[in-house]
């Protein structure tokens, strides 16, 4: 998976990525420098029962923000400065995920 989303995480901004499946497990992780919370000891379930029905959403903090978007395995979720481009980080999403879906069916 970390050819598949080496384009997202070579975005200038972009601090990296998590997969989580809809059960709020950790997929896949992948960041660019190491986070300053392991993303391990999160209790990822409450969070994912709280975006049930959600598609796609970029949530805005002081200092950065978290866009997730609902795929076949679960949700992913890029951590990023505010400045990255929201539009370039989608596209790379629409590429992306027809692709997660094939690893799906390969397990």
């Amino acid at each position: 998976m970390k050819d598949l989303f080496k384009e997202v995480i070579g975005m200038d901004g972009v601090k990296g990525v998590l997969l989580l499946s809809f059960e709020g497990e950790i997929i896949y992780k992948q960041f660019s420098s190491p986070p300053n919370n392991e993303p391990e000891k999160r209790d990822w379930g409450s969070f994912v029962a709280s975006l049930d029905g959600m598609r796609e959403t970029d949530l805005v903090f002081d200092n950065g923000r978290i866009y997730i978007r609902r795929s076949d395995l679960g949700y992913l979720l890029v951590v990023m400065e505010s400045v990255v481009s929201v539009a370039m980080l989608r596209l790379n999403c629409d590429i992306i995920l027809p692709s997660l879906t094939s690893v799906k069916g390969s397990k």
